[in-house]
């Protein structure tokens, strides 16, 4: 038994989970168009093999990663290519080079790559971590690193401990939740296809402790193997955010910026990764599709939809029986980290967890008032910041200030901004900090 360790900071936030979480998996279709940026994971964007009117197949790859530090992009259906064409990402907040592909409705996956065993004992390691980058596989938490990079690590960084992060700590979003419930089996194939890729002998899975059918699930689907274990975490916001998740299980603290979990002997992956790992191995399937919450007391029936990568949310939104009331806010992602979007044609991405409908009356607009130094914000941190200096740093333009008080550690998880009395858009402020120290030292390395 797992001993949850002390960690600091966090919010009790009512996690509206009910929504979707006894919605089964399912398959909303295929839109009549598909966007795929060629950028929407960390590092390097892929670049593009394909032409306009070129016919794919689903599962053939459509860019090709560029660098190391990059992920393959593959058609999630089979279709023509209609255009190469910048368009808006709603991530990064630009217009961003992207192929656009018109499905043609047969769905053949005779471009898939072809399934390399069912049992793992018959793959060697390497193998797997060329699998990983084959199919385009990136971290699908959040973050969409790319998982073959994460699968090696240094050999000056020994790794000791693999955490599977199955607390899903965000409000309203229940992906995970269902496939741990429905794919236990294949969420844990997948766990150990990456502990034998990265030569890990100890593995735990990570599950907050107001998800017990799927803590049944797993703690069935684990009981055969030797080497994973069960950490069941107290339900606090953002207790699943990679660094609270290790200092919780594990008690160890990871660096601040440039730090990693490598740097404390530990790997870090999202259960949907692992799923679609086993997608990978089992099926030939590469990253094409992602499972996405489509909830909110804004919508109609929530669900959770197996949807191919590039789905505009406006085509789950409608599968989901459409608004329920007047809407106000459509976020990407949950209330706490996701980003609202200005219009409904965007795509899903790599890293589209969910897609959260607010009714009018539950968005309230509230005058911003002068910070009454109270401290909420700085209990709250989980990364031990003063979010309310670093805050009012970065509203003035003092940028060297906001660095020197670590705005760069910041996680944005948003739990300081959650329990402002005065409403004030700390994380907002915090985001324009690092995005200017961000900038300039690019500047300087460019020099």
């Amino acid at each position: 038994m797992i001993t949850i360790k002390k960690v600091s900071g966090g919010v009790s936030v009512p996690d509206k989970k009910h929504l979707s979480e006894d919605s089964p998996i399912e398959f909303p279709g295929i839109p009549q168009e598909l966007v795929l940026f060629v950028s929407q994971h960390t590092g390097a964007p892929s670049r593009p093999v394909v032409k306009p009117k070129d016919a794919v197949k689903r599962g053939q790859i459509i860019a090709e990663p560029q660098g190391a530090i990059s992920a393959a992009l593959h058609a999630p259906t089979s279709g023509i290519i209609k255009s190469i064409e910048p368009r808006f990402h709603p991530v990064q907040g630009r217009m961003v080079d992207a192929i656009i592909m018109q499905p043609d409705g047969l769905h053949d996956d005779s471009g898939a790559l072809a399934p390399i065993a069912s049992n793992l004992d018959e793959i060697a390691p390497e193998r797997l971590r060329e699998t990983a980058r084959q199919m385009g596989l990136v971290g699908l938490g959040g973050a969409a690193f790319p998982t073959d990079v994460k699968l090696s690590p240094p050999k000056d960084k020994p790794i000791d401990t693999y955490l599977l992060n199955g607390a899903e700590c965000e409000p309203y979003l229940t992906a995970d939740y269902r496939l741990m419930v429905e794919e236990p089996e294949k969420v844990v194939f997948g766990f150990r296809a990456f502990m034998k890729a990265s030569g890990v002998r100890r593995g735990i899975v990570c599950i907050e402790d107001n998800k017990p059918k799927a803590i049944e699930a797993v703690k069935r689907a684990i009981e055969p193997f030797d080497g994973i274990e069960l950490a069941v975490l107290t339900s606090r916001y953002p207790r699943g955010g990679e660094k609270q998740l290790i200092q919780a299980v594990l008690g160890r603290e990871v660096p601040p910026p440039p730090g990693l979990p490598l740097d404390v002997g530990v790997i870090v992956s999202n259960v949907g990764t692992a799923y679609a790992m086993a997608e990978g191995i089992l099926e030939g399937l590469p990253l094409v599709e992602r499972i996405v919450s489509v909830t909110g007391e804004g919508i109609k029936k929530p669900s959770n939809f197996r949807t191919l990568i590039g789905t505009p949310i406006s085509f789950l939104i409608e599968k989901a029986g459409g608004y329920n009331g007047t809407p106000r806010k459509v976020i990407m992602g949950g209330p706490m980290m996701g980003m609202a979007v200005k219009e409904l044609e965007v795509p899903v991405l790599k890293g589209t967890s969910g897609v959260l409908v607010l009714r009018k009356e539950q968005v309230t607009e509230e005058p911003i008032l002068p910070c009454v130094r109270c401290g909420k914000c700085v209990d709250a941190c989980p990364m031990r910041l003063q979010p309310l200096w670093i805050a009012a740093y970065s509203e003035r333009g003092l940028i060297d200030q906001a660095e020197n008080a670590r705005a760069m550690d910041c996680c944005e998880c948003g739990a300081c901004a959650f329990v402002c009395p005065a409403k004030r858009p700390l994380v907002q402020w915090i985001k324009m900090a690092k995005s200017s120290i961000s900038a300039r030292r690019r500047a300087q390395r460019s020099q």
